[in-house]
């Protein structure tokens, strides 16, 4: 089942920031990832199946930011 998360995200200063964490989610099994540097947000689509929140935010910190919160 596809599920829409969204995340705020600490860290984030450009769009080239933005690219990062978008690309190394949708390596790591997202199925579409869009994020906002200025608004300091990221919005995840993805299947439970293959992919769970914990891994998301692991997905983030290792690209080297920092998710604050989700909703």
């Amino acid at each position: 089942m596809m599920v829409k998360k969204k995340f705020k995200v600490d860290g984030m200063h450009c769009s080239s920031c933005a690219m990062v964490i978008e690309g190394d989610l949708e390596d790591g099994g997202a199925n579409k990832a869009a994020c906002s540097y200025a608004k300091q947000e990221l919005e995840v689509e993805f299947d439970e199946k293959k992919l769970d929140e914990k891994k998301i935010k692991e997905i983030v910190q290792k690209s080297g930011y920092k998710v604050v919160s989700s909703s």
